[in-house]
């Protein structure tokens, strides 16, 4: 952006009457005075005394350069809402222009409505700039705290996918979108302008992406800044939008061309959503358009100081963030802080009182209709709960525990087929490509994937009209879904457990989100945010080690007690009973762990209900303490590790008929916590009940076992506590040398118990050997033949009666080499 004053524009037109001209740039100024004041001042908010140091905040933070163009579209965006009747939010991806969005609340009358305390008049002014980056006060970038947000402001890359998940399902919305120059660059971001594939313009809302380019992010310039004009136009048009363009410094005519460009923009919507709305269209006679968008070149700093001590200020880098931070001890520096807030004539702006004046109150809508108090930006206001079918109806039929082989998640896909066709508007599955792949396709029976580009014939279950949201972008699918839950909606993303750390980024700020949200008041609670995490680490069968990570968890557990659930059922009816749950649940983000593989089944629905209710459990089946102190405790959390340690009990059964195994299974990881880190954790007492206070604890985990170890570190028992999980060992092999790459394999773990239940260790050599021969010859086996054993392969639990452990001569059927 060069600092010539020539406004240029796509549109052309001059709508504004003087009144109207007049009350928006009046708009604009306040909100720019409150920025500024809200950055730099602790007191004398109306400068009706001399500036003076102790005026100033001692610690200067905030972003300065991209708030004023956000003021901006702020005062333009209100007079539409009015003029339109329009139910619009505002969505900002440089979110650290946070000073702006409070800035505009407060002049709203929303922010005095919800903190009674920040009134509007000269001391509730004066609060509102002591609070802003202040100790006690509130954060710098749109936050939870701010009205009107459903965007955390403190990362970048996700504003369009957002705007895009509040826009689904919701057909009177728009959403003005700001994409910052900035947060152009990132991935995301990107990937996200493809999200006008997947709307619908008959039953969706509208999107309208404004890209903001001042040119610069903390001391770089930025790339869609500095290239040709036709090259980014052309880049915009290749995305499926029609791109207006306004470029310029000077107020006036800045707010013409913006204006006769906004509603331009706006015909354009609403003839697109007549077009698809009218009867026709439902016989394919109507093809996606392209969207509009505009991109708002403006300075950097806009309005600010232009230079100082001979340095370029406005319309560079260095009006980023603080745009001079020694106001309160250089006496020059605080003078030209004094000129640039007065250059905003605050005595035009604010009354007797420091009230806003009835120009400005007037062009803001009223109640419902202002972003800063629109319904949609808190979206617990219009939550409805999900029409549920009975879980218990898709139950699988359990004759003996550890027989069948089922998909567990192909079972969850019929269960969320029903929940799918009982909330037809406002429920969706979100996946990258994996749909199908996870075990989800009989939800296709009920609606088709989102789609609205080229259609062929032989494509699977297109349809623009389609609820299951899949492109090959997690950040998209996360951030569609997120949008779709902040504006009081349901759903769930299922990923390969791999790849699910690609939006760790994203988990950390809407878990947040929900950590701040649970203590304020207005926020009224929404619908949790559901990971089913399957084509885990364990069965890998058409992948490798690029594939094999379970540290989400990890990631996740770093997270708030109050906002965290992970499960790991072990079979499906324990599964169905753990996703009913999740999908009633609200405030939370929960975590589902479960495998797509056939495996056997070991509850029937009864028994799955308790056991996922109480969290974790003895399984008497599979226990032989009847009742007694055990010699062992075998703990085990997620499909396969139980599997393994079942399959130990059964060796160790055939081996030690005398041995007193208690087996322990976790469906609620967080059960394993102390009582006092997390609400579902078991007190001391439940614990030792469970895992005695001395006994031997081998434990068979899902993930990496520190974990565990992290979990239980204050309980009696910690230092018997042997856990084997995930050690980063794998590659492209069958699903049991994968167990056995990590010792969390059945042999493994019976010999653990050996050689630590003492009275074993001097009787136990030959079983020790026998076991150990067992590993040979399943690595002889699997590299000879490619596959398990067949012992393994077809392996079901049988209580009283261990597998044949008669070895060959583990050389016989050795690979050459």
């Amino acid at each position: 952006m060069s600092r010539r004053s020539v406004t240029t524009s796509t549109v052309s037109g001059r709508p504004l009457g003087r009144a109207e001209l007049r009350r928006i740039d009046a708009w604009w100024r306040a909100a720019n005075y409150l920025s500024v004041g809200q950055i730099y001042l602790m007191d004398n908010p109306l400068l009706r005394d001399a500036l003076v140091a102790e005026h100033v905040k001692p610690r200067l933070l905030g972003h300065w350069g991209t708030t004023p163009g956000l003021n901006f579209l702020y005062a333009h965006l209100n007079r539409v809402i009015t003029a339109r009747d329009l139910d619009m939010i505002y969505i900002i991806g440089p979110g650290h222009g946070g000073p702006g969005l409070v800035a505009s609340a407060w002049l709203e009358g929303t922010y005095t409505e919800v903190y009674p305390g920040i009134t509007q008049d000269a001391e509730g002014m004066r609060r509102l700039f002591h609070q802003f980056s202040f100790p006690g006060g509130i954060p710098s970038h749109v936050a939870p705290e701010t009205p009107g947000s459903i965007h955390e402001g403190g990362e970048l890359g996700y504003s369009l996918s957002h705007a895009y998940g509040a826009a689904f399902d919701n057909p009177d919305l728009v959403v003005a979108a700001v994409v910052g120059d900035g947060e152009a660059e990132t991935g995301p971001l990107a990937t996200s302008w493809h999200s006008n594939k997947f709307i619908d313009p008959a039953r969706d809302g509208a999107v309208l992406p404004i890209l903001h380019l001042n040119g610069y992010k903390i001391a770089n310039p930025t790339v869609l800044a500095r290239i040709r004009q036709d090259e980014l136009t052309s880049l915009m048009r290749g995305y499926g939008h029609t791109p207006y363009v306004v470029e310029g410094s000077e107020p006036a005519e800045m707010h013409q061309a913006f204006a006769a460009t906004l509603d331009h923009c706006l015909d354009e919507i609403r003839e697109i959503q007549a077009e698809a709305r009218a009867p026709r269209r439902r016989t394919g006679a109507v093809s996606r358009r392209p969207w509009p968008m505009i991109v708002l070149r403006s300075p950097k700093g806009w309005t600010g100081p232009k230079e100082l001590d001979g340095k370029r200020i406005e319309d560079s880098w260095r009006s980023h963030q603080v745009p001079f931070a020694d106001a309160r001890g250089n006496d020059s520096h605080r003078e030209v802080l004094e000129t640039w807030m007065r250059s905003y004539r605050p005595e035009e702006l604010f009354d007797a009182d420091g009230a806003p004046v009835p120009e400005i109150a007037a062009l803001h809508p009223a109640g419902d209709r202002r972003m800063s108090a629109n319904p949609h930006a808190n979206g617990g206001l219009l939550l409805r709960d999900l029409r549920m079918p009975d879980f218990r109806d898709y139950a699988v039929a359990v004759e003996a525990p550890g027989t069948g082989s089922v998909e567990s998640t192909r079972v969850l896909g019929t269960f969320l087929r029903d929940v799918m066709a009982r909330n037809m508007d406002n429920f969706r599955l979100f996946s990258p490509d994996e749909n199908n792949s996870n075990r989800l396709q009989d939800v296709l029976e009920v609606t088709d994937r989102t789609w609205n580009a080229v259609s062929l014939p032989h494509d699977d279950h297109l349809a623009v009209d389609g609820r299951v949201m899949e492109i090959l972008s997690e950040h998209t699918c996360e951030g569609w879904l997120e949008g779709y839950l902040l504006t009081g909606r349901h759903g769930l993303f299922s990923c390969y457990e791999a790849f699910i750390h690609l939006v760790d980024s994203m988990f950390n700020q809407h878990a947040k989100w929900l950590k701040v949200t649970n203590d304020i008041p207005w926020r009224r609670p929404i619908a949790s945010l559901n990971y089913l995490l399957t084509s885990h680490v364990w069965r890998q069968d058409h992948n490798g080690f690029s594939h094999q990570d379970p540290g989400f968890i990890d990631h996740v557990m770093n997270k708030k007690a109050s906002v965290v659930r992970v499960y790991l059922p072990a079979d499906a009816n324990t599964l169905l009973s753990v996703a009913d749950h999740c999908l009633r649940s609200k405030q939370y983000v929960n975590v589902i762990v479960a495998g797509k593989q056939p495996a056997p089944q070991y509850l029937d629905m009864d028994e799955a209900i308790v056991h996922a209710t109480k969290g974790i459990g003895i399984w008497d089946w599979a226990s032989t303490d009847q009742g007694q102190e055990p010699d062992v405790v075998i703990g085990c959390a997620g499909d396969v590790p139980t599997m393994e340690a079942l399959a130990a009990v059964s060796l160790l059964r055939d081996f030690f008929p005398d041995l007193r195994i208690r087996f322990v299974n976790v469906v609620d990881l967080m059960r394993l916590q102390d009582e006092r880190e997390h609400p579902h954790g078991l007190s001391e007492a439940e614990f030792d009940a469970l895992f005695t206070r001395d006994k031997p604890i081998i434990f068979a985990y899902h993930g990496y076992p520190w974990l565990i170890h992290r979990l239980t570190y204050r309980r009696t028992n910690h230092a018997n506590l042997h856990v084997r999980g995930y050690k980063e060992e794998g590659t492209t092999t069958t699903p049991f040398d994968m167990t056995v790459m990590n010792q969390i394999d059945r042999f493994d773990l019976a010999m653990d118990v050996i050689d630590r239940v003492p009275r074993l260790q001097a009787t136990s050599g030959a079983a020790r050997e026998q076991l150990k021969n067992k590993l040979v010859e399943h690595k002889i086996h699997v590299r000879s033949h490619g596959e398990d054993l067949e012992e393994i392969r077809s392996w079901r639990w049988t209580p009283t009666v261990g597998p044949d452990l008669t070895t060959e001569d583990p050389a016989r059927d050795a690979p050459e080499g």
